[in-house]
């Protein structure tokens, strides 16, 4: 059992929780995930490694509220213990090397970019940080990023914070004006990723994408988070969850991505039953 030491909530559908996790702190880097289980009968989930705190023994976990199992954990509270928590897995983002990078991240993606924009940071890269959300309303770790960037944009679609567009607006303004990068880095919904790597592919820069958003169970049997990349088979979770974003199908990732909305629905409605009956 993991006890929940801290959670709070970051927007309506987005929350931050920090879990005693020792063991999983110890190891963790980031581009990481962990799969948890809330209670006995609960199904399996993977979960992006938001942060953690090696002396502390803490692991940090924001989640939006999507589904039957998002729902069911977002219920629980400080003090509460979730019933499995297990990692680190998948791949860890390589970071070594790079002196000048560009972080793109759109809506909760931009959990997982802030523990690689914070890595860099540590490490000495000249960090620019771009950061997009639907309207102000949904922005999350905005002074998170302020801490571990050299320069931070905001974006949002309807301009009721920060810059009006979208991210790869920044990041072409960015590129045009004569910013050189090593990598740029994006995570974010399949769509938004598609369109970053499109942009960069025409300046011959190199881009990493994490396909964490398809992932299912986390360890490949399911077979859920198969993609096509560079013509070969790739599993999110085993082998990445980075990848080459210039040889992703996204197309194909996304076409599967939407087979389960409708089961995941009528699961996420029968949770919000069950549990609005139990408080009562």
């Amino acid at each position: 059992m993991y006890k929940i030491l801290k959670k709070k909530v970051l927007n309506p559908t987005v929350t931050l929780m920090e879990i005693d996790a020792p063991l999983i702190a110890k190891k963790a880097e980031p581009g990481q995930f962990i799969i948890l289980r809330v209670d006995q009968q609960g199904e399996r989930i993977p979960l992006t490694v938001a942060d953690f705190d090696r002396e502390a023994g803490t692991v940090t976990i924001i989640f939006q509220i999507v589904g039957a199992t998002t729902k069911l954990l977002n219920s629980k509270n400080e003090g509460d213990y979730i019933n499995d928590f297990v990692g680190p897995l998948g791949v860890a983002s390589h970071t070594d090397g790079l002196k000048k990078v560009a972080v793109v991240g759109g809506g909760v993606g931009c959990a997982i970019a802030y523990p690689i924009a914070k890595k860099l940071h540590s490490l000495g890269a000249e960090v620019h940080s771009i950061v997009g959300f639907r309207n102000k309303d949904l922005v999350i770790l905005e002074d998170e990023f302020n801490a571990v960037s050299d320069k931070l944009v905001m974006m949002t679609d309807d301009g009721s914070y920060g810059e009006k567009g979208l991210v790869t607006n920044a990041l072409k303004t960015l590129i045009d004006s004569g910013e050189n990068y090593d990598e740029v880095i994006t995570i974010g919904p399949l769509i938004m990723m598609k369109f970053v790597c499109k942009l960069t592919k025409e300046y011959n820069l190199k881009t990493v994408v994490s396909m964490n958003p398809i992932m299912i169970d986390g360890t490949g049997m399911c077979g859920g988070c198969r993609l096509s990349v560079g013509g070969k088979t790739k599993f999110a979770c085993v082998d990445g969850p980075d990848f080459d974003g210039h040889e992703v199908d996204f197309d194909e990732a996304m076409e599967r991505g939407s087979m389960y909305k409708e089961f995941e629905h009528h699961a996420y409605e029968s949770t919000c039953n069950l549990l609005n009956k139990e408080v009562k």
